[in-house]
């Protein structure tokens, strides 16, 4: 698919998820769930060595944009790449910032 073959619904879509995961914390996230993992709450703000509370704002973000989902399991809410096509942009990202 090519950029000419998306409506302005859909521009204004990616436009916004764009945003979304433009925020250093944000990528970072994205690059822990790139290869399929589900990861909790708590797990993730131990890799960021962040507040929990922080991360909870992250995810929700990315959540509500339609970058993450999540499932509740038990007392655990896992998050996940609602799309997996989602991980090649933050390896395109990754690669053009090393240049």
């Amino acid at each position: 698919m090519k950029i000419s073959d998306l409506n302005t619904g859909q521009l204004e879509k990616a436009a916004s998820m764009l945003k979304a995961m433009a925020h250093p914390m944000r990528i970072a996230i994205l690059n822990f769930l790139e290869n399929g993992d589900k990861l909790t709450v708590t797990e993730i703000h131990e890799l960021l060595k962040i507040e929990q509370s922080t991360t909870s704002h992250h995810l929700g973000i990315l959540k509500d944009k339609g970058i993450l989902s999540s499932k509740r399991d038990g007392k655990n809410t896992y998050y996940f790449l609602k799309h997996n096509d989602i991980s090649h942009i933050v390896e395109c990202i990754g690669k053009c910032a090393c240049h």
